[in-house]
């Protein structure tokens, strides 16, 4: 599956900007004098690369919209091939960005390449977690994190003064995402369709076999064959939701509202401050300007280190409780950035721990009808999150310095309470018993409510809705 992870490989190497901050403020500048007799002041420039940094998170959210329509047309992986191309576009506007003097190429491959990951980071877990067996589930599951650390630990390293960090080659740093696209293009044709995608959605129960058979390495898969039809059964009257259908589904209301939970509290963690401007973090914390790449290498190994932890011990300890216990650490480590930056690494471990575990359960909460709009959902406020840390982050920084990190600390607080109290466990549980575990979870909720939210019932039907508000109105006139 390391084919299907470039993907997110060449996402994550593009997303990391901090290393390239004063050679791409050079370049606006100058482009900047060059086109208006003058220099950009400081507050607009950093604006501008603000915009730089947080558009690609702006892509991505853009790009998880239309993530239900592929993946019913082309498929899973047809879908991840077709989103390279994306990739070539974007590299080559950014590469040639200087050579043509224009700092909008910059802006717009990395609103692309957004796009891009935005396709990617619903589709690869969503491929992964129906091709697993439900034994591997949460290992494969929380690969695509592997992936993501690795392309910020490679992006540190190529940022390197030694490698592609000088000025003159900051271009080729920001095109080379290229690699992997043209990687998957040429190896993604020889991967199969996912298996449940051909048996449910194609009705194709030979090449889902044969699918299956490939993804297991055994050639007797009826017993999984079994459990899609089952699973199909239960879907015959039921065809693909769209996100307002899915949004108003009473029965997944509790799945929606984890799904919107765990997704917004991982971006809005604080992570993606650190990453997006870690330099500034470190310089602001008085470590040396030459020494800062080499410390934010050492901090990408470690995080590398962290989400392998994560895939070999999330079938044990289970999706619950590493979400808790990843959250509850992120909440530390953020209250101790305000007194001391070395609290910055656990944070970064912490999240490298935890951070696959979303996608995956998002993949687990829900059946076949619902996997795609829900992913739509999840991404798009994944992304939305990422946007909005990424542009507001260094404006919060220069008002309240350090203890910007408090509000970041609290999140991450409400998170794992919210997992603790809500999100049963799933592990080795198949989809239709993650299902079940969902509803009779609801009910036991409902049930445990004070009596006076259980007698206040909101009719579901909307064309109900002026009858209700009628009454109440009425009611409380006579009151």
């Amino acid at each position: 599956m390391v084919n299907v992870e470039l993907g997110l490989w060449q996402s994550s190497l593009s997303a990391f900007l901090s290393l390239l901050l004063q050679h791409i403020k050079a370049f606006y500048n100058a482009t900047w004098y060059q086109r208006y007799g003058h220099g950009l002041p400081q507050g607009p420039l950093t604006l501008m690369y603000s915009l730089t940094v947080s558009i690609f998170a702006l892509g991505g959210f853009v790009g998880t919209f239309p993530v239900g329509i592929l993946v019913t047309q082309y498929g899973r992986n047809g879908t991840l091939i077709r989103s390279n191309f994306l990739v070539l576009l974007a590299g080559m506007l950014m590469g040639f960005s200087r050579y043509l003097g224009s700092p909008e190429m910059v802006i717009l491959g990395r609103f692309i390449i957004g796009i891009h990951s935005g396709i990617c980071l619903s589709v690869v877990p969503m491929y992964l977690g129906e091709i697993a067996p439900k034994n591997l589930r949460g290992f494969l599951g929380l690969v695509p994190c592997i992936f993501i650390c690795l392309g910020v630990f490679s992006a540190q390293v190529l940022g390197l003064p030694e490698v592609l960090g000088e000025d003159a080659y900051w271009p080729l740093f920001l095109s080379v995402v290229v690699v992997p696209a043209f990687l998957q293009l040429l190896l993604l044709n020889w991967f199969p369709e996912s298996p449940r995608y051909l048996l449910i959605e194609k009705n194709n129960v030979h090449g889902a076999a044969e699918a299956l058979s490939l993804f297991l390495g055994q050639h007797n898969v009826q017993d999984t064959i079994a459990e899609i039809e089952e699973e199909k059964r239960s879907l015959a009257s039921v065809k693909a939701v769209s996100v307002w259908q899915l949004l108003s589904d009473h029965s997944v209301r509790l799945q929606v509202l984890s799904v919107v939970v765990i997704n917004m509290g991982m971006q809005l963690s604080g992570i993606d401050a650190i990453w997006f401007y870690t330099n500034a973090i470190f310089e602001n914390a008085g470590i040396p300007d030459p020494d800062i790449p080499y410390t934010t290498v050492g901090t990408g190994a470690i995080e590398v280190v962290a989400g392998l932890i994560g895939c070999f011990t999330i079938e044990k300890v289970g999706r619950r409780s590493l979400l808790i216990v990843g959250f509850c650490f992120m909440g530390i480590c953020c209250a101790g950035i305000t007194l001391t930056l070395t609290n910055l690494l656990g944070t970064e471990c912490s999240l490298s721990l935890t951070a696959g575990v979303p996608f995956l359960m998002t993949a687990e909460l829900f059946k076949q009808s619902h996997r795609p709009s829900a992913y739509i959902v999840g991404g798009s406020l994944n992304w939305l999150s990422n946007f909005t840390v990424g542009f507001v982050f260094p404006f919060l920084q220069m008002s309240a310095g350090a203890f910007s990190y408090l509000v970041f600390c609290g999140i991450c607080f409400l998170v794992a309470l919210y997992v603790y109290f809500m999100i049963p466990e799933t592990k080795n549980k198949t989809f239709m018993e993650i299902s079940h575990l969902f509803t009779s979870s609801r009910a036991t909720f409902f049930s445990n409510l004070p009596d006076s939210f259980k007698m206040t019932k909101v009719p579901e039907p909307l064309n109900d809705l002026s009858v209700w508000f009628s009454r109440n109105h009425n009611h409380g006139k006579d009151c």
